[in-house]
């Protein structure tokens, strides 16, 4: 017997058919020659912010006056800002530092105690910066992007940046004294890169003026920075092309293993490493391009992507190798193998203390964490944590220069985050937990595996109630892109806005991410794209096939390149969904390397000004592939005005065109917040409440009420 949704995707295999050879098969087609929203790519002229005004004036008011949203943004504001969650901390010399916003500091307070104090339910801390006191002073927009420590001193560089976007301005700052330094250290506002060398010296990469930048916008000089002297004065010690994705610098400024040099990002994911000298020459290090290299005390550890040949040896991909530092100095390359993946394991990172490395493999896409410790007859391995269902484990040293101590930090769909604090000689003592935002009890987990349309077998996880019966509301995320993973995370927010009402929850391990090794990656990169959209697609149809949802009732939502993911959904099968949310999207894939940091992408989507490239790319390029007479699902798009990462262009774009071939479209574009799209606790509330108030009243039984 065919279902209704199966007559649908019989009726749209053309659809697919023109989406696959990138060609017009209906409708109208933009003109690749003349775009006629390109005027929407300008940020801050007065007809554009207009525009953005009117669709966020018409969304907002739709959403306030006939869902919940206002309501649920309060509530999600206050799990946000509670009290109870966990203070995540840093150790910086014997002080435990956290950067904490909540109702009181909605651009928050970088603060500190001691580990006596932060064992504590109601720990005692004093604020160092005050980041809402500062933009007050100052008059300006703050958020807070972070802090570069120079090790054993109190001196440290501030990213501070305006509205939210990826551009900081970096000022040295006394964390003894809890003040910015006089005449210290200073960046204007830039995608600067900065690392000490000793208490008067920086390696700097910043805009330094003319030509100084790549194509990405990221620097491509790296200087040599004197205190007193002038950033003009400054020694150029390197010089990357234009077309790298960046250049900056390293170093590590352990006692007796003191070195420091330079890194060239050639693409996205190939990468050049040179080691400076007294003298100040630059070695070449042996490294595959594709993988990366770390030293730690006397080691050297190199982690492959691809297969690497070295000498005589052939090393696989996405292992991790270990050699004697001086050996490695040397000229020796017979590494040692810590990991090498199988079948059933792939390396997901690692970490160091000071004696051991703790090394993370994921299986069928769950954690499992295990310490390699040296020995005279090799290294060994043991399994370090509990090895618990569904979970998630992320465990790093708290001081790798000193002892074996570190941080576990593991959740699980249905299990708020704990925090332990461990000695791989000793025993993990549980220091915090973050509350349940809703009553899990009555939910289970499963994961599933279906079958692309090549035969590759994916699997995804399902979040549903135990009892749930007949077909329900869904929600399926998905990303699949630059080896990023889906794993098992506590669903803080998608539990009260989703999950309690009544919806289940999918998450798509498709080809593109990282839930395999670089090999699932790989398989879905440039012209192989469409695998990802292939696995995406079959997941749908399972949810669908096995009952637990219908085409009307599943919903889908990405971000970033997720949103590219969700855009081709769109074009590609549109009889497969009732509502995708997308969210800071790429769309315009003709230009999308012309737009911000956009080019450093090419190793991921390919080069649209190649003819050849541009035959596969045009094929999932969204803005270019929307048709006229096809009922789309309903749609909502969000960004940022303030995202310097993925141009928001992409979305106001895509949404003009949407109107412009009659179908309707909400849209919101947050004035701050950067490629995250939010700025403080409020603003994530809102878009988070947004986004799920679409998607629970557009699969809705009366989806009309959004018309």
């Amino acid at each position: 017997m065919i279902q209704t949704h199966d007559l649908r995707r019989i009726g749209n295999v053309s659809i697919f058919l023109c989406w696959f050879l990138g060609v017009s098969c209906m409708g109208k087609t933009i003109d690749l020659n003349d775009d006629p929203h390109i005027w929407l790519e300008q940020i801050d002229e007065s007809q554009v912010i207009e525009w953005v005004t009117e669709q966020n004036a018409r969304t907002v008011k739709h959403f306030e006056t006939n869902t919940g949203l206002l309501e649920l943004s309060q509530r999600l504001k206050e799990i946000m800002d509670s009290e109870q969650r966990i203070p995540y901390v840093g150790k910086i010399g014997n002080h435990y530092y956290n950067f904490w916003q909540d109702k009181s500091n909605p651009k928050g307070i970088l603060r500190k105690t001691t580990l006596d104090e932060y064992r504590k339910p109601d720990p005692q801390w004093e604020v160092v910066l005050d980041i809402d006191a500062l933009s007050q002073a100052e008059r300006e927009n703050w958020v807070y992007r972070g802090l570069n420590t120079l090790y054993g001193t109190n001196r440290a560089l501030v990213s501070l940046s305006r509205a939210g976007g990826d551009a900081v301005v970096v000022r040295e700052f006394d964390l003894k004294k809890s003040e910015f330094v006089v005449e210290g250290f200073q960046l204007p506002e830039a995608k600067s890169s900065t690392v000490w060398l000793s208490e008067n010296e920086l390696l700097v990469a910043t805009d330094f003026g003319a030509n100084s930048k790549t194509d990405s916008g990221y620097p491509r000089i790296v200087k040599l920075w004197t205190r007193g002297e002038a950033l003009t004065d400054a020694k150029t010690i390197f010089e990357g092309s234009q077309s790298d994705v960046s250049v900056g610098g390293h170093s590590d400024t352990t006692e007796g293993y003191e070195t420091h040099g330079v890194y060239r990002n050639l693409d996205f994911y190939h990468a050049e490493s040179f080691l400076r000298d007294e003298q100040g020459q630059l070695t070449l290090l042996d490294k595959p391009l594709d993988g990366s290299l770390f030293g730690h005390r006397d080691w050297i550890f190199i982690q492959t992507k691809t297969d690497w040949e070295i000498g005589q040896n052939t090393y696989v991909g996405n292992s991790l190798l270990v050699m004697d530092r001086e050996a490695y100095r040397r000229g020796e390359r017979d590494f040692e193998i810590l990991f090498q993946p199988s079948e059933t394991e792939i390396l997901s990172g690692f970490s160091v203390t000071r004696n051991h490395v703790i090394v993370n493999i994921l299986r069928n896409v769950q954690d499992e964490i295990y310490v390699y410790s040296q020995t005279e007859n090799g290294w060994k391995r043991r399994r370090l944590d509990a090895g618990q269902h569904f979970r998630t484990s992320s465990i790093g040293a708290i001081d790798r220069r000193i002892d074996d101590s570190y941080w576990n930090t593991s959740n699980g769909f249905l299990t708020p985050t704990t925090l332990s604090l461990g000695s791989i000689d000793g025993k993990e003592e549980e220091l915090k937990q973050n509350p349940h935002t809703f009553d899990s009890g009555g939910f289970q987990v499963s994961q599933h595996w279906v079958k692309s349309a090549d035969g590759t077998r994916v699997p995804y996880f399902l979040v549903q109630q135990k009892d749930s019966e007949g077909p329900q509301r869904t929600l399926l995320n998905g990303y699949g892109g630059f080896e990023i993973p889906m794993l098992p995370r506590y669903l803080m927010l998608e539990g009260p806005a989703w999950l309690d009402r009544g919806g289940a929850l999918a998450i798509a391990n498709i080809r593109g991410g990282g839930e395999f090794g670089p090999e699932w990656h790989l398989a879905a990169l440039k012209e192989n794209r469409p695998r990802a959209y292939e696995d995406f697609i079959a997941i749908a149809e399972d949810l669908i096939e096995r009952g637990i949802t219908t085409p009307g009732m599943l919903g889908i939502s990405g971000g970033s390149n997720g949103g590219l993911l969700m855009g081709n959904m769109l074009t590609m099968r549109p009889d497969l969904f009732g509502a995708i949310a997308i969210a800071v999207p790429l769309l315009d894939m003709k230009r999308y390397h012309k737009l911000l940091a956009g080019a450093s992408w090419m190793a991921e989507y390919g080069d649209p000004d190649d003819p050849e490239e541009w035959k596969f790319i045009q094929g999932f390029s969204p803005y270019h592939n929307l048709r006229e007479d096809i009922e789309y699902p309903h749609l909502l798009i969000t960004t940022s005005t303030r995202d310097d990462r993925v141009h928001p262009g992409h979305a106001r774009k895509f949404t003009a065109r949407l109107s412009e071939l009659g179908h309707d479209v909400w849209y919101y574009e947050n004035t701050e917040g950067g490629h995250a799209a939010a700025a403080d606790n409020a603003q994530r509330a809102f878009m988070w409440a947004l986004e799920y108030e679409f998607l629970w009243h557009a699969l809705s039984d009366k989806p009309q009420a959004l018309n």
